[in-house]
């Protein structure tokens, strides 16, 4: 059974993960409201600009020069599967954790027409998870001290 397009494009618009569509110059066409929750701007604020908002600045150029490689080449060198985890940044200017994948979607011509990303933000787990680490440490340190 496929579903309507409409219902389709109802859940991705209120999905709780963030969907961002840019096209292949990197210009954002769609913002979810998760991509709203999730990163503090809303839809009006970014559509028709770049990622950079939400890129940290030590980051951005590897980000647009990998981008720019991958409409080129029609391939990213992560699979469909792939999750990657990286910093963001949040409209209030603070750091955030996100995981994400990666969609290349075809135009009519079979070239990049856009780039759909599928993200959430791991801040709290990512956070845990060095706490964890730091006391795991603290542990060891003791037991080889003994």
């Amino acid at each position: 059974m496929t579903l309507p397009g409409d219902i389709v494009l109802a859940a991705v618009a209120h999905a709780a993960d963030a969907v961002v569509i840019v096209d292949g110059t990197g210009t954002i066409c769609y913002w979810n409201d998760g991509a709203a929750r999730i990163l503090g701007y809303r839809a009006d604020e970014l559509l028709g600009s770049t990622l950079d908002a939400i890129i940290p600045d030590r980051l951005r150029q590897r980000h647009n020069e990998a981008f720019r490689a991958a409409i080129v080449r029609g391939s990213t060198r992560y699979g469909t599967a792939d999750l990657l985890a990286v910093p963001a940044r949040h409209a209030d200017g603070r750091t955030i954790s996100i995981e994400f994948s990666v969609v290349l979607l075809e135009a009519d011509d079979g070239s990049v027409g856009h780039v759909a990303a599928i993200l959430r933000d791991v801040t709290g787990r990512r956070a845990r998870e060095q706490e964890l680490r730091r006391r795991i440490e603290t542990l060891e340190g003791r037991l080889r001290a003994h």
